[in-house]
């Protein structure tokens, strides 16, 4: 029982204070997610079909360097810009504020052009009745970047790009009140040849003696078009046309990052602004605070001493939980959130495990050191099944599955293998220590007792309640259709916006329909004094909505707290890389259920399972929600939560086998039910206590995660007894018959 006793300790000692060391300060250690902590979550598309065929093999790695490039110059605190597959990239710009100018920033391709200006009135005359001469092209200067409306003739062939820029920078146009200017200087090879371009544009006045122009073009749109005066030696241009000086820092800061190698799509955007993503953190830390207060002392209450020693376990899993975290540099996201509810959750369920079989070794009249190593001892088979089936499908999760579900994934790895340790390793080292030489007096509450319920009598009443309520809720999941589903999946934007009062919901679908913006659905969101609205687009906008709401109702008199922009095929990918991460793990769980313990309890575990998710999406349709990654990371802790439901009572089938060789089956399923009914009450209850605090006070940003784990674990639980266990016995004499 003691041996190597010192080492455990010493180990343990260790690791904690390896822990607390790693996660000291935690506001610098610990990395929240956009989702808690605001912030951009953008992922472009790089047009390599506008790459000739020599450059495409790393035009996507060229393009990775200068948004970083550009990036760094913003002066964004840590952010992460990667390469993703052959043509995408995924930036994360942790606290940004002006999600537009961060976008214009990325996005912008910044291919600077100098063009010459046609100046004979022949061939200005045919392009301005829409005959373009061949080797030419018509580009206008808009209103906003001054002389409103001219039409301008240019050259088709650039006498000069942007490639040959060594600096860019902002100054101030002496002759034009102060209007900010951005100014341009060029190599040796870009000088040499912007002196012949000016040269030859001084010697060359057209026959009224006004001087030729040289149009500046970026990006394709015709910034400019200054007239040259005199040969230019130096090097040194600049571009006018009304900036606002952030306009024009913004236009240095690209150019001086240099051009993209090929044009860039927004296929994905996910922004949470400040307010809501502090709102998000503070909501979310109290309702944890006062979920595990609950579990504490429902734990302390009921278990007593042997519950305060569970609570200290909890804390150091928490605690190790966040290190690991920090040392692998994983963010904690709502789906983390996921995966540390349900190692949590596992982590309770180990010790009362543990408890209960300790309950049991108490009635038999044994002595506090037999008690403790007999508890240990037959409930580490149950232990260890239920986590390495979860953490074997958290494995293909991992695998299969996208960005959030990585991170659900993550969060529940670490938190699988640190609950084993703390509830097998850390809990017994203290037990070990408090029977070394005495024995203790181990007492605990019995509220819950060995019921003698006869389950097999009810189950097909239970078939039917299930199969009901499933059929239903997927009729009402087919009646919605695609508005099952948010933009995750089903693509296009929304926009979730707090105007600082009421405003006429009319008057802005009308508003945002005048501006060219078709299929807008806008519906109220959360309480009426908040003045909150949610904007939803069957495509991706950015400008349009925001121009509307500026006019509608004044730029400093609404805050964007939330976007979400998916691109139709980023929704589809999404939707089909979560089923199959599900699929998987699924299958595994299937497979290592049948080989642990018979196939026919593999597919019943299933069945349970399947049970289960159905009931979380039906429920969740009538219920109105959208379904998003965040549900998915919610069906994949219920799946998780459930087989480890089902585990148990499973183990204590297999158990009661070589015990009971005479009992009928049907008896004995039915007493192994009522003999792991107390610990499916307790672990139940001690897990709803943290996801009713959730879903209570966790905030809007957590409520339908919350409300998914609500239905889900409420339903595992029926499940295990009603689906799992009981439709053992319906098909092993299925197998029978057939045999």
């Amino acid at each position: 029982m003691y041996k190597n006793f010192k080492w455990k300790v010493l180990l343990i000692v260790a690791i904690v204070a390896f822990s607390l060391w790693k996660i000291y300060p935690p506001e610098k250690q610990i990395t929240l997610g956009l989702d808690l902590q605001g912030g951009m979550h953008i992922v472009m598309k790089v047009d390599l079909n506008k790459v000739p065929e020599a450059a495409r093999k790393d035009a996507t790695d060229r393009a990775v360097e200068i948004i970083r490039n550009r990036i760094d110059e913003l002066g964004v605190k840590e952010p992460s810009i990667t390469k993703q597959g052959s043509d995408h990239i995924v930036i994360q710009l942790p606290g940004i504020t002006d999600r537009k100018r961060a976008l214009e920033v990325v996005g912008r391709t910044a291919h600077l052009e100098f063009k010459e200006v046609a100046f004979q009135q022949d061939l200005i005359y045919r392009a301005l009745k829409g005959e373009i001469p061949e080797g030419y092209e018509l580009k206008e200067l808009k209103e906003e970047e001054g002389q409103a409306g001219e039409k301008l003739l240019l050259k088709s062939e650039s006498l000069l790009t942007g490639d040959k820029l060594t600096n860019a920078g902002v100054s101030f146009d002496q002759g034009s009140f102060g209007q900010p200017i951005v100014t341009l200087e060029f190599n040796k090879e870009g000088a040499q040849a912007f002196a012949d371009l000016t040269g030859k544009a001084v010697g060359d006045f057209r026959t009224d003696g006004i001087p030729r122009r040289i149009a500046i073009l970026l990006d394709g749109s015709l910034r400019s078009a200054p007239q040259v005066r005199e040969r230019i030696p130096n090097g040194k241009a600049i571009i006018q046309g009304r900036f606002s000086f952030q306009e024009a820092s913004d236009l240095s800061l690209v150019l001086r990052a240099g051009a993209l190698p090929a044009p860039v799509y927004l296929e994905e955007e996910r922004t949470v602004g400040p307010t809501l993503g502090k709102d998000s953190i503070d909501d979310g830390i109290r309702a944890c605070v006062i979920g595990l207060l609950l579990v504490f002392v429902g734990m302390a209450v009921y278990y007593m001493m042997c519950g305060f020693i569970a609570d200290f376990a909890l804390i150091l899993n928490f605690i190790i939980l966040l290190a690991g975290l920090s040392m692998f540099h994983a963010a904690l996201t709502m789906p983390g959130i996921a995966g540390l509810i349900l190692s949590l959750g596992m982590a309770v369920d180990a010790n009362v495990l543990i408890f209960e079989r300790m309950r049991e070794e108490l009635a038999l009249g044994k002595k506090s050191r037999a008690v403790v190593a007999a508890g240990y001892h037959k409930a580490f088979s149950t232990i260890f099944d239920s986590n390495l089936t979860t953490l074997i499908s958290a494995i293909l999760l991992f695998w299969f599955g996208t960005g959030p579900i990585r991170g659900f994934a993550v969060t529940l790895s670490l938190g699988l293998i640190i609950s084993m340790f703390t509830s097998l390793v850390v809990t017994r080292v203290i037990f070990d220590w408090m029977t070394r030489k005495k024995e203790i007096n181990i007492r605990m509450l019995h509220l819950v007792g060995v019921p003698k319920f006869n389950y097999m009598k009810f189950r097909g009443w239970a078939y039917l309640a299930s199969g009901l309520i499933i059929v239903v809720g997927l009729a009402v999941f087919y009646m919605r259709g695609t508005g099952n589903f948010g933009v995750d999946f089903s693509g296009g934007s929304l926009e979730q916006v707090k105007f600082k009062q009421d405003v006429d919901l009319g008057k802005l679908r009308s508003a945002l329909g005048q501006a060219g913006i078709e299929g807008v659905q806008i519906q109220n969101f959360g309480e009426a004094q908040l003045h909150e609205v949610i904007i939803r687009t069957p495509k991706i906008m950015t400008d349009p909505v925001d121009k509307v709401l500026s006019g509608l109702v004044g730029a400093g008199n609404y805050d964007v707290l939330r976007v979400e922009s998916v691109g139709p095929s980023v929704g589809s990918d999404l939707r089909k890389k979560a089923l199959w991460a599900s699929l998987w793990a699924l299958a595994a769980i299937s497979i290592y259920v049948g080989f642990r313990y018979k196939l026919s309890f593999g597919f019943c575990a299933i069945l349970s399972l399947l049970h289960d998710a159905l009931m979380t999406v039906g429920l969740y349709a009538i219920s109105g929600r959208e379904m998003n990654l965040t549900f998915i990371a919610a069906v994949l802790t219920i799946v998780g939560y459930s087989i480890n439901d089902t585990i148990v009572t499973y183990d204590r089938i297999r158990e009661n086998l070589r015990l009971m060789r005479k009992m009928p089956f049907v008896d004995l399923v039915n007493l192994s039910i009522n003999q792991t009914l107390g610990r499916t009450i307790i672990t139940t209850g001690m897990t709803l206590l943290v996801v009713i605090a959730l879903f209570f006070f966790g905030g809007s940003v957590i409520n339908d995660f919350a409300f998914a784990l609500l239905v889900g674990i409420i339903s595992g639980a029926y499940s295990t007894v009603f689906i799992a266990v009981t439709s053992v016995v319906d098909f092993q004499r299925l197998q029978q018959k057939l045999s």
